[in-house]
C-alpha cells in the first residue's frame, strides 16, 4: 500500500481516533479507548499503515507524550493556538483552548461557513463559536451525556447504568425510560437554550450550527436549530491544518 501523506490523530478523553489522509480527503479511520492506549495497542492499531507526516490534537497530555515517543522520527505537528488554522482567534488566553476545539473550528469554517457554532457531544458537551469575521471568539462547556447518566448510576443505589437512545416518550414508564427522557430531552433543551443565548449575543439572524461527536445524531434529531451533523469534523480539521502547516 502506498504511503499516505498524513496520519491524523484525535486524542480525546474517551476515545482516540486515527485516520490516514491526503491533503484532499480522509481515508480509513480506526479508534480505540484512550484508557487502553499504550505502546502495544498503538503498534497494533497502526499495523499495515504507512504515512509520511503526523497531525495530532490532544487533550490528554500523558497519552500525547506516549504517542510522540512511539512515533519519534516522523514529522509531527501538534495542533495549538500557534498553528495555522484558516481562522483567527479572538480570545483572552488562546493557549487554553483545547486543540480538538481548534480543529473543529478550522473544519467548520471551511465546510460550513461563518458565523457558526460547533456542538461537540464528547466526554463534555462543548460549544465553540466562530464570528462572522471568521474568528474563534469563545465557547461553552457542559457535562457530557454519559457523565450525567453514569453519575446517577454511581451515586444512587437503585438507578441502573443505561445505554443512551431515543426514549419512547417524555413520560417514563420505567426507571430506564425515565432516565432516558431526562438525558435526551434534557440535553436537547440545554442545547436549544444555549444556542438561543449565543445567537442573541452575536446579534445575527442566521448562523450555522454543526453537531459532531458520539451522540450528535441522537440529540440533533430533536433540535431543529442544528443545521447538520458532521461525523468526522475533528479529523477533517486536522487534515486541513496539516495542509496549512506542512509544505507540499
Amino acid at each position: 500500500m502506498p504511503a499516505a501523506e498524513f496520519l491524523l490523530i484525535d486524542n480525546s478523553n474517551s476515545f482516540t481516533k486515527f485516520a490516514l489522509a491526503s491533503r484532499d480527503a480522509i481515508g480509513p479511520v480506526r479508534k480505540l479507548r484512550t484508557s487502553a492506549l499504550d505502546a502495544t495497542s498503538l503498534h497494533h492499531i497502526l499495523r499495515g499503515w504507512r504515512f509520511a507526516r503526523i497531525v495530532m490534537c490532544s487533550v490528554v497530555p500523558e497519552k500525547s507524550a506516549l504517542i510522540s515517543q512511539c512515533l519519534d522520527g516522523l514529522p509531527l505537528h501538534l495542533v495549538s493556538h500557534r498553528s495555522k488554522l484558516g481562522v483567527g482567534i479572538q480570545y483572552p488566553r488562546p493557549r487554553s483552548i483545547g486543540a480538538d476545539r481548534l480543529a473543529n473550528a478550522a473544519s467548520a469554517a471551511a465546510f460550513h461557513g461563518t458565523p457558526c457554532v460547533v456542538v461537540d457531544f464528547g466526554t463534555a458537551v462543548t460549544f465553540d463559536i466562530l464570528s462572522s469575521a471568521k474568528k474563534y471568539i469563545g465557547g461553552v462547556i457542559a457535562p457530557g451525556l454519559e457523565a450525567m447518566t453514569d453519575y446517577l448510576h454511581q451515586r444512587t443505589a437503585l438507578l441502573p447504568k443505561i445505554t443512551l437512545l431515543e426514549p419512547p416518550g417524555p413520560i417514563g414508564k420505567s426507571t430506564r425510560h425515565a432516565m432516558l427522557a431526562g438525558a435526551v430531552y434534557g440535553y436537547r433543551g440545554l442545547v436549544r437554550e444555549i444556542l438561543a443565548e449565543i445567537r442573541g449575543k452575536l446579534g445575527v439572524r442566521k448562523m450555522k450550527v454543526v453537531a459532531t461527536g458520539g451522540y450528535a445524531s441522537l440529540i440533533a434529531a430533536g433540535v431543529r436549530e442544528i443545521s447538520t451533523v458532521h461525523e468526522n469534523l475533528t479529523l477533517e480539521g486536522l487534515r486541513l491544518i496539516g495542509g496549512l502547516n506542512f509544505r507540499s
